[in-house]
């Protein structure tokens, strides 16, 4: 095993191996879900769309049908990562001045209809099938419609999530009520069955994506949204498409690190790992205070960078290529202190998101012949806007939120335009031979782009095995501000706590269930025959594979 140590931090669970596929996911059911199809024959795409249906079944309080999606592909026949987009965009009759004639010129409520952009999920579990997949989709789907028709035990986090949102969002919605047990939220245990979700579930498998963007499910949607003081039109909905789109990457420490470009915000986590590239950590451990503060200033200078340049690349083109370069890391390096906090590296992020919300789901699968897939499906804040369509069982998002409105910043809102997004998928291979190395991701908000930049550094800084890597203590920017406080996760001892902020730092810890807010990670690495997964201490799930 290509690890220093099984139990190289005090894991409470072990990495799990197996050599024919693994699926990890934040929910017990949608990992079966997907070893099942593996079982069946299917590959590692079949297996992703199947664990994503289990996941909008298991867990809709943070996924679903009427979010968006991004994934990363690797195939092996042709070692190359692929990328889509998955995610959506405004209404055509959506502008900044319809908002100032509205009075929301000075900023959209999280939870309107304005705030719901195309739900891109059910193209892209389609149009990702259609490419990569062997088995039939009513094969594939048909675990999460047994689900969702005869019921499941709601988990213990899900639980909490879940009334968190019936009280916040769906209670104040006309169908509401399709995702609620007599207008409450499931309790731990309780046994939560979705009608209405299984028959839109039924509809894809023998239909596919069409009739979510042109027919009954389509009318339902706008129905819903107009309702509700919403302007997206029919023609919204049977313009979208899926996007192919062409994966960015850079090295670090013995491995390629992808992610999927701009409008999604893997590029905070690409600039940061450059530029800790620089920085020779051999004798700073990864759990002490001056690998925190490095990791830390890295991300300042990612976050601030994201936040000038990440936007619909069909309205503006981001340097990414600049960003991204040598030259540049080392120049955002020679601005970075070893024993000194920089807070006022840039404004940061949060002049887009004045809230953030930590509910998304990832998960990552991998096959007997080497396929890995790399899976991140998102509602944004819970259950979105809490809008249901009539008789759909299924949430629409509030992604829109993301869009600033700043009409001069590149991602201001703008008509069929898409957001700004956090959710972001990574996957990484070995440069000399173009192999898997891994698949990874941390969900929840501006979280992800550090929870990325931790785990893949606990993974080639300090060989740790999945399990391990995501069980480490983290840290985070609070709402990814470049210059914002620093999160850290109990668990960290209270002298790395002393010299961070004796560094400069604003440190506050967290603990308990709020824990969560750092993100629940699932990762898959590779290692020879054998692949070991590990799935977040910190969620609901775990990682299984086929012996």
């Amino acid at each position: 095993m290509d690890f220093r140590s099984s139990r190289s931090y005090d894991s409470r669970r072990s990495p799990v191996p197996a050599r024919n596929g693994m699926v990890a996911t934040s929910q017990p059911q949608a990992t079966l879900a997907g070893l099942r199809i593996l079982e069946a024959g299917g590959n590692a795409a079949d297996a992703a769309v199947a664990a994503a249906a289990g996941l909008q079944v298991t867990q809709p309080c943070s996924t679903g049908l009427g979010g968006d999606c991004f994934i990363l592909y690797y195939s092996a026949a042709d070692r190359r990562v692929y990328g889509l987009n998955g995610s959506g965009r405004s209404p055509r009759a959506l502008s900044l001045d319809r908002l100032s004639a509205e009075g929301l010129a000075g900023g959209l409520p999280p939870y309107h209809a304005h705030t719901v952009t195309v739900p891109g999920a059910p193209a892209a579990w389609h149009d990702f099938h259609e490419r990569f997949g062997h088995l039939g989709m009513g094969t594939v789907l048909e675990p999460a419609v047994r689900l969702a028709r005869d019921g499941f035990p709601v988990s213990p986090l899900t639980s909490r999530w879940w009334k968190g949102g019936a009280e916040r969002q769906l209670s104040k919605r006309a169908h509401g009520g399709e995702l609620l047990v007599d207008g409450r939220g499931p309790e731990p245990g309780e046994v939560m069955r979705l009608p209405h979700l299984a028959t839109s579930l039924e509809t894809m498998a023998r239909d596919g994506k069409r009739p979510f963007y042109e027919g009954p499910i389509a009318d339902r949607i706008v129905e819903a949204l107009t309702t509700e003081g919403g302007v997206m039109a029919p023609e919204d909905l049977a313009e979208h498409r899926s996007e192919w789109v062409e994966p960015i990457s850079v090295d670090y420490r013995g491995v390629r690190v992808w992610e999927c470009p701009p409008n999604g915000h893997g590029l905070a986590a690409l600039i940061a790992l450059s530029i800790l590239g620089r920085f020779d950590l051999a004798d700073i451990p990864g759990e002490s205070a001056g690998r925190i503060h490095l990791l830390v200033e890295c991300m300042r200078a990612g976050f601030a960078d994201a936040a000038l340049h990440v936007a619909d690349p069909d309205f503006y083109s981001p340097p990414i290529r600049e960003l991204l370069s040598a030259g540049y890391a080392a120049e955002r390096a020679r601005g970075i202190r070893e024993d000194a906090a920089n807070p006022g590296i840039s404004p940061g992020i949060a002049a887009l998101y004045p809230e953030t919300g930590n509910d998304t789901v990832y998960f990552c699968v991998t096959d007997a012949d080497g396929n890995g897939c790399s899976f991140i499906n998102s509602n944004f804040m819970g259950f979105g806007t809490g809008i249901v369509p009539r008789g759909c069982g299924y949430s629409l998002q509030n992604r829109g939120y993301g869009f600033s409105l700043d009409p001069a910043h590149p991602n201001r809102l703008e008509p069929a335009k898409r957001p700004y997004h956090t959710i972001i998928p990574g996957c990484a291979t070995l440069p000399e031979t173009g192999e898997l190395r891994a698949v990874f991701g941390v969900m929840g908000g501006m979280m992800q782009p550090q929870g990325h930049v931790q785990v893949v550094s606990g993974l080639a800084d300090d060989r740790l095995d999945p399990q391990g890597a995501l069980d480490r203590p983290r840290f985070q920017l609070e709402g990814g501000r470049a210059d914002g406080t620093v999160l850290v996760e109990d668990g960290v001892p209270e002298g790395v706590r002393r010299i961070l902020e004796g560094y400069g730092h604003a440190v506050v810890t967290v603990s308990g269930a709020d824990r969560s807010s750092f993100g629940l990670g699932q990762v898959i690495v590779k290692d020879g025959p054998v692949f070991w997964g590990g799935s977040d201490s910190r969620g609901d799930g775990c990682a299984l594979g086929l012996a």
